[in-house]
């Protein structure tokens, strides 16, 4: 039986050595997608682990949230990679924990809490290249379908993993020519982060 021929399970994926580190969490879908040989992920990241003691369970200190992720059995890279995270700042740790994960030829995006609304980003890492762009009271799934001009009766009558597909199948590929800037750039011109529930009713 071949890999495509079996269930897809994490450890086939490039996403296995985030997994052995305990970083992928809050997985709203964490297995096989309608594709053959795909695994789904749509959850968290873990960036920065908090000193543990003893067998606790502490959640971690900061993290790529919402993510939106496929995998191709046996593939080393992810051809597409979505996320969002609260600063900028964390930019070069979403690199540095991402690794050898992310593909120099893939697709990958970086919503963020604290830059200008109006900004949009290509910025380059250890030769990964990121949109980066802002992400305040939304979700990093309405705002991957807004930005892709999904039709929403589309799809409406799909599950969860067939909703992923769809969505990061027309997301691959994307290319708009956004100011390219470096990251120290970026670092210097992000805001302060914004509290969320700030506006929130209680």
């Amino acid at each position: 039986m071949t890999t495509l021929e079996k269930t897809v399970t994490v450890a086939d994926t490039a996403l296995s050595r985030l997994e052995q580190e305990n970083r992928l969490f809050n997985a709203v879908l964490k297995g096989p997608t309608k594709k053959p040989g795909r695994f789904g992920f749509r959850g968290d990241i873990a960036l920065k682990f908090q000193a543990q003691l003893a067998d606790e369970k502490r959640p971690p200190d900061f993290s790529i949230e919402q993510v939106l992720t496929i995998a191709e059995a046996g593939a080393p890279t992810l051809e597409i990679f979505v996320g969002y995270i609260h600063s900028f700042a964390y930019l070069p740790v979403v690199a540095e924990v991402m690794k050898g994960i992310l593909s120099p030829t893939g697709t990958n995006f970086i919503f963020c809490n604290n830059i200008d609304f109006l900004a949009k980003y290509r910025v380059v890492v250890d030769g990964i290249t990121y949109f980066v762009l802002p992400c305040d009271e939304s979700t990093v799934w309405k705002e991957m379908t807004d930005l892709l001009s999904v039709d929403k009766n589309d799809i409406k009558k799909l599950d969860t993993a067939g909703k992923l597909d769809h969505v990061l199948d027309k997301a691959i590929g994307f290319k708009e020519p956004y100011t390219e800037i470096t990251v120290e750039e970026g670092i210097a011109k992000m805001e302060p982060v914004k509290n969320r529930n700030e506006n929130r009713p209680v």
